[in-house]
């Protein structure tokens, strides 16, 4: 029976991969595969067990237990993500991202370039890689007519932002999870993650500001598009200070740290609906996207109704799949497979259960296979002290190594339609310039754990 629920989660995981191939969006095998799991496992009355990390054993549960169990976590992960999209589309409503535009002045490609760069890794820390690089790519479209150039800008932007995820704990969803499951701290991610995140930032975008197609100066004229509301810029910086709030909402009081994203949620809101209702009005503008007219003139409603369910329900569908192997028992003993059979490399392990071979590994196969299970197979599998440096250096290698490939990262997923970048394109262009970049990164990170931290 093992090896049916085995080759269930191949299948599924394999149609998540090809979504583009099969045009299925691949929230629909995730969830297909999550509920065919569970059922094979309460139909074969399998055993079931919670791993206890601690004492590194597995003990056994009930089947009700552990669901519960699992579909909390996984919770708390969802409301999260619900409660930073609808912050991030409250701004959106307020037309806030249109104030970064206003502080781009130069024409030089390479000034720009370093301008976008640096924007996507600070921007992604904040309100997560996917957003910041579809903000970025939007000011981008305004800003540079000629696309080719926009090519080589977004290809930038997606590695940016990637590694701007990494280091942060509101970043990524990756990043988010190991937070959320007491696997890191906020100041010892920052600490171990944020110096490799630089370096896998600045060095592709040094090198491609050498080359050729960044010399010179963009044609056309940035105009003097002013944002649509007078309270864009009060919104921007609320939303952006509410979210970066969370994690210090989390350390004073030891909450949960959805707990946290739902009163920053509550704030940004209310602010929301008192600038609504004031004599200046933006429900003309968003008239002609809902058929709603209370919708109209509630920007919190608006906001709920762009929220990307497809990628909230992939994540609940993917997550608990996970969970489902690691209630088997599964990932428990692979993890303790790989501690007998994998190497140890450096000056000292990386914990004890796993080497930096095998991180760098999962950080490369994070570009062709979705990082999210990746990371949660990972949490599943591995009974490493909270802080290890294992945690620090997954959470750097599976936040930055999807820049890989186009569709190795949801920030590059989300580029390659909104400019329709050409898969073989990035591979050919951009693929080395994040290689480098996140080789580079992991050696710095492997540099400091070994001889300063």
């Amino acid at each position: 029976m093992e090896t049916i629920i085995i080759l269930t989660f191949i299948l599924g995981y394999l149609a998540i991969t090809l979504e583009h191939n099969l045009k299925i969006d691949k929230l629909i095998p995730a969830l297909g595969m999550m509920a065919l799991l569970w059922a094979l496992i309460a139909l074969t009355h399998l055993p079931v067990f919670e791993v206890n990390t601690e004492l590194k054993e597995l003990e056994a549960t009930h089947l009700d237990e552990i669901l519960l169990h699992h579909l909390g976590k996984t919770a708390e992960i969802l409301v999260f993500l619900l409660g930073a999209m609808t912050i991030v589309e409250i701004i959106d409503y307020f037309d806030g991202f249109a104030t970064i535009k206003g502080y781009i002045q130069t024409k030089r490609k390479r000034t720009l370039l370093w301008i976008f760069a640096i924007l996507g890794f600070i921007l992604s820390a904040i309100i997560d890689n996917l957003t910041a690089t579809i903000v970025l790519i939007t000011i981008l479209q305004k800003v540079i007519k000629d696309r080719n150039l926009r090519l080589w800008f977004a290809g930038l932007i997606i590695i940016a932002a990637n590694a701007g995820g990494a280091w942060s704990p509101i970043g990524d969803v990756t990043t988010t999870m190991l937070w959320i499951a007491n696997k890191v701290t906020v100041t010892q991610l920052i600490l171990h993650v944020l110096l490799p995140s630089i370096v896998c930032m600045v060095l592709p975008t040094y090198i491609a500001s050498r080359m050729s197609v960044f010399q010179g100066e963009i044609e056309g004229d940035f105009g003097n598009e002013k944002p649509k509301s007078p309270y864009a810029s009060t919104m921007l910086y609320l939303g952006l200070g509410s979210i970066v709030f969370v994690p210090v909402f989390k350390t004073i009081t030891h909450l949960p740290p959805y707990v946290g994203m739902m009163l920053s949620l509550a704030v940004v809101a209310a602010f929301a609906e008192i600038y609504s209702s004031s004599k200046f009005s933006l429900s003309e503008v968003h008239a002609d996207e809902s058929n709603d007219p209370v919708g109209h003139h509630s920007p919190v409603h608006h906001s709920l109704s762009r929220i990307e369910m497809p990628s909230i329900l992939f994540f609940l569908g993917i997550l608990m799949a996970v969970a489902a192997l690691e209630s088997l028992g599964m990932l428990f003993h692979f993890a303790e497979t790989l501690e007998q059979t994998m190497p140890k490399l450096g000056t000292e392990p990386v914990g004890e259960l796993v080497s930096d071979l095998v991180v760098l590994i999962l950080g490369v196969g994070s570009a062709v296979i979705d990082n999210v299970p990746l990371v949660a197979a990972s949490i599943g599998m591995f009974s490493v002290p909270l802080d290890d440096a294992v945690w620090h250096f997954i959470a750097y290698s599976a936040g930055t190594g999807g820049s890989m490939l186009i569709i190795g990262s949801a920030a590059g997923v989300v580029a390659m339609g909104m400019e329709k970048i050409d898969f073989f394109w990035y591979l050919k262009k951009i693929a080395w310039l994040a290689f480098v970049g996140f080789i580079g990164g992991a050696v710095i990170f492997i540099a400091l754990r070994n001889f300063v931290l």
